[in-house]
């Protein structure tokens, strides 16, 4: 029987950007809350010290950083006529465990969101027609707008010391010609700390952009320009430019995550605890299934313990929201035969396409000098900023050069037909690495009914429960939109006028391939909503079936989006902390009305 710890006013399960935020409203309101974090406790040092902080074999290799998926993982198949396997091998996207999460892992792109995107069903059929979305797919508005959640992204800026280049503040244009998105909505504030400097490569892009009439601007990043102290008073260094941010905590104190600019307030704070190794199986529910009681969860020891509360927040990492829910029986599972039920429906990744340009030897672009946020983007074909009418598809993408420091062991792009070893793969491997570079297409990728999560009946994880099933495929949108976009971003290519442009889009009837890392912008499963016949949880990511839960994370977004989540994520989660904290603290229940 599993031991019964002391009851406390929140569970927090997960410890990563939703967590933290989470955490830290909950104990500035006056609750006692204990996190629990699955993984190993990780701070910047010892964990980032240098110089075995930059080790490629340990990090990017062999994945230290990233869950064990020996013990849980997901299985896939592509349609409901195939059976899933489990995915044992770390490679098209990368969940991360242990303090920080994938916020301690991430490149540090820091993007807020275009609002055209918070309402896309909305828009669409308003611009467009009713029509005009393909049958199947599900995309969905919010429930929230922009200009709600704008004081949350700026809050989370200043916490995250996020450097970049505003195009308008209150209404002002400021950002012309000074690397600002024209395409950007409007700000309360400009961003805490100026833009990175851009590498070689990002001006190189941004020449060529600007030459074929679209709109460069800055990255915005949470790697910063110059030191920097957050409104919780926890200090960063300025970026050194090391190239190793994705992948790897930051030595240098320069790249934002839990661990260096929330988890030191916390610290201080006597009504917060971290448990780490604390692997939650269940959240448990009362006899009506209305209401939480806790969680249970199986320690570092391997003892099954319940932890109680008031309030249990699920901050975990996409997946593991959705399988948590799934477990718990908290909301209706969804069926794609019927469309009905909310948790595990609209399913969403990201849409990526990449190009490379090779360059003859009179052009060296360095690569090994990066860091994760830095570089160029341009908007015009992100959301709707273009006529969708004629082309027969949904979604946008913003095209960037993100020069974010390439490795000796898995960054070396080489020409078509190059040997895989030996003295031709050597010549070409000099012959390209320092005079390249790289540049995506960053599309949103849309809901569909075929994409979903559940509960795989097959398969079961260390702990003997059933494992969540992902079934995922590209869809005719999708490949229609990433050709048209690697089309309007090979221009930006040529216009650098590189000796070789190697990559390309997906070609009708390609199917995900989960063998190849693409990208852990991963959406969906408990998404927020207006209505809880299509909505997992309300607009301020409260469970519509069981009041006393919250669930932030991207596994609330209806789909996904052209930009980053993570500045998404931190923005959504603020918001919901704030109306716990000053609507459902004071009168605990739902704080919408079905």
């Amino acid at each position: 029987m599993a031991n019964e710890m002391k009851k406390v006013d929140a569970v927090i399960v997960g410890f990563g950007w939703a967590g933290a935020i989470m955490a830290k409203e909950l104990t500035e309101a006056g609750l006692n809350v204990v996190a629990l974090e699955r993984g190993p406790h990780r701070d910047t040092y010892p964990d980032g010290a240098y110089p075995q902080s930059i080790d490629e074999l340990t990090y990017n290799v062999r994945k230290k950083l990233f869950q064990d998926l020996s013990k849980s993982t997901v299985t896939i198949r592509h349609d409901a006529s195939q059976t899933a396997v489990p995915y044992r091998q770390l490679a098209a996207f990368l969940p991360g465990t242990g303090t920080g999460g994938a916020g301690l892992h991430w490149s540090g792109v820091h993007f807020r969101v275009d609002p055209i995107e918070l309402r896309m069903r909305s828009h669409y059929e308003e611009r467009y027609g009713k029509h005009f979305i393909p049958e199947g797919m599900t995309i969905q508005d919010f429930g929230v707008t922009y200009d709600e959640l704008e004081p949350f992204f700026d809050k989370a800026e200043k916490v995250f010391g996020t450097s970049g280049s505003a195009w308008s503040i209150k209404g002002k244009v400021v950002g012309k010609e000074k690397g600002g998105n024209p395409f950007a909505p409007d700000r309360s504030d400009n961003f805490p700390l100026p833009a990175q400097k851009r590498t070689y490569s990002a001006q190189l892009f941004a020449q060529a952009a600007e030459s074929v009439g679209y709109h460069p601007y800055d990255l915005p990043s949470a790697n910063t320009s110059g030191p920097y102290t957050n409104t919780y008073g926890a200090q960063m260094g300025p970026c050194n430019f090391c190239g190793y941010c994705s992948g790897y905590a930051c030595y240098m104190y320069s790249k934002a995550s839990p661990n260096v600019n929330i988890l030191p307030a916390l610290r201080q704070e006597p009504k917060f605890e971290l448990r780490n190794n604390a692997y939650v199986l269940r959240v448990n529910l009362s006899d009506d299934k209305k209401r939480a009681t806790g969680v249970t969860y199986v320690d570092g020891q391997g003892r099954e313990l319940v932890q109680p509360a008031d309030l249990v927040i699920l901050s975990a990492f996409q997946f593991h929201n959705v399988h948590l829910m799934l477990l718990s029986g908290i909301g209706k599972p969804y069926n794609p035969i019927t469309n009905e039920g909310t948790v595990g429906r609209n399913f969403a990744y990201q849409n990526l396409s990449t190009l490379k340009a090779l360059f003859d030897k009179n052009t060296t672009t360095n690569p090994f000098i990066g860091a994760g946020g830095a570089g160029v983007g341009v908007d015009d074909f992100n959301a709707d900023n273009f006529d969708h009418g004629p082309l027969g598809f949904v979604g946008g993408s913003p095209f960037w050069v993100n020069q974010a420091g390439t490795k000796p062991i898995s960054g070396l792009p080489v020409p078509a037909g190059t040997p895989n070893w030996g003295s031709k793969w050597k010549a070409a491997v000099a012959d390209t690495y320092t005079h390249h570079l790289s540049m995506d297409a960053h599309g949103a990728h849309q809901s569909y009914r075929a994409n979903y999560l559940d509960l795989d009946p097959n398969y079961k994880d260390a702990y003997g429960q059933p494992l969540l099933r992902m079934t995922f495929d590209w869809q005719e949108n999708d490949i229609r939109m990433a050709q048209f976009m690697v089309g309007k971003m090979h221009k930006i290519a040529e216009a650098m006028n590189p000796k070789m442009i190697i990559g390309g889009a997906k070609k009708p009837g390609t199917h995900f391939d989960s063998t190849v890392y693409q990208t852990t912008h991963i959406s969906g499963g408990a998404i927020m909503g207006d209505d809880p016949k299509t909505s997992a949880v309300n607009r301020y990511l409260q469970s519509w079936d069981v009041p006393n839960v919250f669930v932030p994370g991207a596994s609330a977004f209806p789909q996904g989006l052209g930009y980053n989540p993570t500045g998404m994520v931190a923005a959504l989660t603020y918001w919901s902390a704030k109306a716990i904290r000053e609507h459902y603290l004071k009168n605990p229940g739902p704080l919408v009305q079905a």
